[in-house]
């Protein structure tokens, strides 16, 4: 008896593809976010006098405008001391690695000066210090009374460690000029030309000394010296040569004489000086 064909199977169908579960790795990274605008927004309402809550006893700030996060003081001492003004901003995205950057805008009289701070734990990097002007406007500030000439400043880093003592210098590189120099005991205020102070040390010697090159850019005094200084206790050590040029007027050439009774001429005449002062 024939067998009636057995029904045919239904193909099955494939089975629905499910998709991953999205990753919740991102969520920290949006609750990192929102902290961060809501902290900035915070921030930004804070009046800019807040700082004053985190000023070194030796420093005193008054006549702020703008916000802590965009601001200025208009009149800052230290030690008394008048030290001008300042503006700055902060860098938002430093505050999420706990630290302060800010841009900086500072200015004495006809000196002024921009570049970036910044402060963490560790201690305060000054960056891309650029600027200058009359030397005779830092008077306040201690320079020798009667100095006239222009400084320029090109300071690439300076950093220091802050502690309850003093600061400490941990590394200097950069450039000081100065220009058509005036002091009125040195050849009766006659003009002494231009000088380079330059200092290359990254990394400053665990005794916080660190090292500059004096030399003269062109002036009635050829000077050639090196400048040692102590962080610990401020103190200067500087030790070269110096020499008359044939223009000298005679007031300087009467005091390098008279200098040269103590420590005699070189072969080549120059007269060796070493000076030591505190800062």
């Amino acid at each position: 008896m024939p067998t009636s064909p057995s029904p045919r199977r239904a193909a099955k169908s494939p089975a629905p593809v499910t998709a991953p579960a999205p990753s919740r790795s991102f969520w920290p990274f949006i609750l990192l976010i929102c902290a961060a605008a809501a902290l900035a927004v915070a921030v930004s309402a804070l009046p800019a006098s807040i700082i004053t809550h985190f000023l070194p006893s030796a420093v005193h700030a008054e006549d702020f405008s703008g916000s802590v996060w965009h601001g200025s003081a208009g009149r800052i001492t230290v030690n008394a001391r008048d030290a001008g003004a300042i503006e700055w901003h902060l860098h938002p995205e430093a505050l999420l690695q706990l630290r302060v950057a800010a841009d900086l805008h500072w200015v004495k009289g006809g000196f002024v000066i921009d570049g970036t701070a910044d402060l963490d734990r560790h201690g305060v990097t000054a960056s891309n210090l650029q600027g200058g002007g009359p030397v005779e406007d830092l008077r306040d500030l201690g320079l020798g009374q009667g100095w006239r000439g222009t400084a320029k400043i090109q300071i690439k880093e300076l950093k220091a460690a802050l502690s309850a003592a003093a600061p400490s210098v941990q590394a200097a590189v950069g450039e000081i000029a100065l220009s058509d120099l005036i002091l009125p005991q040195v050849a009766a205020g006659a003009d002494l030309g231009g000088y380079a102070l330059k200092f290359d040390d990254p990394a400053i010697t665990p005794g916080n000394d660190a090292t500059a090159q004096l030399s003269d850019t062109g002036g009635p005094l050829s000077v050639d010296a090196a400048i040692r200084f102590s962080g610990t206790d401020r103190r200067c050590v500087l030790s070269g040569t110096v020499k008359e040029r044939a223009d000298a007027p005679p007031a300087l050439r009467s005091q390098l004489d008279n200098l040269a009774q103590m420590h005699a001429r070189d072969a080549q005449g120059r007269i060796p000086v070493d000076l030591e002062f505190t800062l």
